[in-house]
């Protein structure tokens, strides 16, 4: 893995954690699903015009096509969605830590149904990861955390883990940018419908709402996606997924600092276990080759 690879994915992991936090502000004091459409909006809008300007074309091919709807509506409709209508009750470091458990499902699926070879340290890693979680998640949990957001949040994941896996090999071809704008508008008019069907829309015009609102919009929305379309072809999908392993250590630090969050003794030991965890699996996962390979 080549330097500009490492640097992608470390601003990558920074910008995809700093989401659950501008997130928590945003469905502070707007409707959770109208919000996200309106973010959708804008970013897919914004994309396609960067694309078009920089002389990319919709033109897909039936692999880039099938990325493109599968992401808008496992990633941006389903995942996202049902993320920003759970942190109305629930913490953000707590999405974070959720969402972290991406690659160690991906993994765990791929073994179990995909017949994909695990080594004995990617099984360590799913049983180290696991355990993390359960050690953050156990003492919330008898504190009351609320349980209906966190099977919302539960149920994202897996709509992603889902996305990930069918979308492997679609990412080649160019467009990246017109890919990461084209699947917003196709999640953007997935949960407008969402919103007119299920939901009662409430604005309270706030600077934290508007600051939150343009971030979420242009960095974790619009660059973190290019950067992370761009990554995987760059280094594929394995490689690419080892990132992952920041996302529960930016995501509750930067609640903490930003949101006040309580950070305990166990929470902090719970966050390193997972981050160890999701390591192992994808240095486990990392094909023998990958050692060889030349910087792209």
């Amino acid at each position: 893995m080549d330097k500009r690879a490492i640097l992608m994915g470390l601003t990558f992991a920074l910008m995809w954690s700093s989401a659950f936090t501008s997130a928590r502000i945003i469905v502070a004091d707007a409707s959770p699903l109208f919000s996200l459409s309106c973010r959708f909006l804008i970013s897919g809008l914004l994309g396609v015009m960067i694309a078009r300007y920089m002389g990319q074309t919709w033109h897909l091919t039936r692999k880039q096509w099938h990325a493109t709807i599968i992401f808008g509506l496992c990633q941006n409709a389903l995942y996202l969605g049902l993320n920003f209508v759970a942190m109305q009750t629930i913490h953000a470091s707590v999405a974070a830590i959720i969402a972290s458990s991406l690659p160690l499902l991906v993994a765990l699926a791929s073994w179990l149904l995909m017949g994909e070879r695990l080594k004995p340290l990617g099984i360590l890693g799913l049983l180290a990861g696991f355990t993390g979680v359960a050690i953050i998640m156990g003492p919330r949990i008898g504190a009351g955390l609320d349980l209906y957001g966190l099977a919302l949040l539960g149920l994202g994941v897996l709509a992603l883990t889902f996305a990930t896996m069918a979308v492997r090999g679609a990412t080649s071809g160019g467009n990246f940018m017109m890919i990461v704008g084209l699947q917003m508008l196709v999640g953007s008019a997935i949960l407008f419908a969402a919103t007119a069907a299920f939901e009662t829309i409430h604005i309270t015009p706030t600077w934290p709402l508007a600051a939150a609102f343009a971030y979420t919009t242009l960095i974790p929305g619009l660059a973190a996606t290019l950067i992370w379309f761009t990554l995987l072809n760059r280094i594929g999908a394995t490689r690419a997924a080892t990132f992952h392993f920041l996302t529960p250590v930016f995501g509750v630090a930067i609640a903490a600092i930003l949101l006040g969050e309580p950070l305990g003794l166990w929470d902090g030991v719970g966050v390193l276990v997972v981050a160890a965890g999701i390591l192992a699996v994808q240095i486990a996962r990392r094909p023998p080759s990958a050692k060889l390979d030349k910087p792209a």
